[in-house]
């Protein structure tokens, strides 16, 4: 019975049993790198969106902000984001047949607390902030928010300081600091500096509060709570809301309710989206890609030709993206080459 499983092969036959191996070990691993693909084409479109949109929120900032003042910018702005929020509940209601699952007790305190912070305080200093700095500066000050997105993260989140984050996220910070220096006029002004530190610290704890709560509450319903809580933070802004739309030019108050829909309700929506499932300093990154998009939006929309120093500056903040986000590719083991003498 033992000697037909023991046939005497010549050294052709005995490399055969390895083909079996060889095509499982083809059949296996390409579905689950394509799963892979296809579970992260959501989160990268996710992505896309959020960055689009927040860089356009620059342009409408700019077409408003003479016709607005930052608390009734900030108020009309929320405003707009309520309603489309609230439309884009009652549509995913009315289809799936379930009511939202609002957040109770403690959780629903800190998704109030976030949304006051995010959408109302946020949003008063940055705009207060660019009343008295320049673009550029306001720009580069804003941008320490990633970095501090990425401490808090390996400090508070458990995520660590991964060597490829923290080279990235230099080399994109650098970019930033290049355009800013580029498109800055000079003005300085300690009120303005300290309101866009204290943007980007809310923004800082904003974002890594968000992560912790995304893991009890879905995106959507969070960023809708939190928008309503930080349109009403905003309303004493009421009546400087009134008496600035009834003077503002139609164009003016058409950029504020873009604002509001586009970079607040959606993009806000897709950041959570793509915040639940990566990495907080990795999320933050990513936003490093605004600089650059916002100067070509410029260069599109309003025909303000970037210098050469400030497209240089936006493909640094492209390479420094790209290290901080992309993951490394792994090099599989080299295939075992037969020894001779076997």
């Amino acid at each position: 019975m033992t000697a037909p499983e023991t046939p005497t092969t010549t050294p052709v036959d005995s490399a055969r049993p390895a083909a079996p191996a060889a095509t499982s070990a083809r059949s296996g691993p390409p579905p689950a790198r394509g799963s892979a693909r296809r579970g992260a084409t959501p989160v990268v479109l996710a992505v896309a969106v959020t960055v689009l949109l927040w860089a356009s929120a620059f342009i409408g900032v700019r077409a408003a902000g003479h016709d607005y003042e930052p608390g009734s910018l900030a108020l009309g702005r929320q405003l707009a984001g309520s309603v489309g929020l609230t439309a884009i509940v009652a549509v995913r209601w009315l289809r799936s047949g379930a009511r939202p699952v609002l957040p109770r007790g403690r959780v629903l305190v800190a998704v109030l607390a976030w949304g006051v912070g995010w959408f109302s305080l946020y949003n008063l200093a940055l705009n207060a902030a660019e009343q008295h700095l320049d673009a550029g500066t306001t720009a580069l000050l804003v941008n320490v928010a990633p970095v501090l997105v990425a401490v808090l993260a390996g400090l508070l989140l458990g995520e660590g300081f991964p060597r490829r984050l923290l080279v990235g996220m230099a080399a994109a910070f650098a970019g930033v600091a290049v355009i800013a220096a580029a498109t800055s006029s000079g003005e300085r002004d300690v009120v303005g500096v300290a309101l866009g530190l204290a943007a980007a610290v809310l923004y800082a704890g904003a974002a890594t509060s968000q992560k912790r709560l995304l893991a009890r509450v879905d995106a959507l319903t969070m960023t809708w709570v939190g928008c309503l809580a930080g349109t009403v933070a905003l309303l004493p802004f009421a009546p400087a809301l009134a008496a600035d739309a009834g003077a503002a030019p139609a164009s003016s108050t058409w950029a504020v309710v873009l604002l509001g829909l586009g970079p607040t309700a959606v993009a806000f929506t897709t950041w959570g989206y793509a915040l639940s499932r990566l990495s907080a300093g990795r999320a933050a990154a990513t936003t490093y890609l605004v600089p650059p998009i916002v100067v070509v939006l410029s260069w599109l929309v309003l025909a303000e030709v970037p210098a050469p120093v400030t497209l240089a500056g936006g493909a640094l903040c492209l390479a420094g993206v790209a290290v901080a986000t992309l993951p490394r590719r792994r090099v599989g083991p080299a295939p075992r080459v037969p020894d001779a003498g076997a």
